[in-house]
């Protein structure tokens, strides 16, 4: 049997390594965001309602991402603060 890609995510794959012109964009869930940050959703929450951690994306009423370069851009910021406090 031979092992075939679902069209949906193939069209989907297709969208993120075709960019063109635009950097692609990457949605992500809170328990990524957790995982590539180290943060608990309860500190992930804190930080956002301090205006200290890139806000969320409502897609729906119960799905909320986040864009992946943003988490990056925000983490590279706290690198070059820590470095800065020498």
């Amino acid at each position: 049997m031979t092992a075939t890609t679902h069209p949906i995510r193939k069209q989907t794959e297709q969208a993120v390594l075709v960019a063109g012109d635009k950097p692609a964009i990457q949605f992500i869930k809170r328990q990524k965001v957790e995982s590539i940050t180290g943060l608990s959703c309860t500190e992930i929450y804190r930080r956002i309602a301090a205006d200290n951690f890139p806000k969320q994306v409502v897609l729906g009423p119960k799905c909320v991402v986040w864009v992946e370069a943003e988490i990056y851009g925000w983490m590279n910021d706290r690198i070059a603060e820590s470095r800065a406090v020498a």
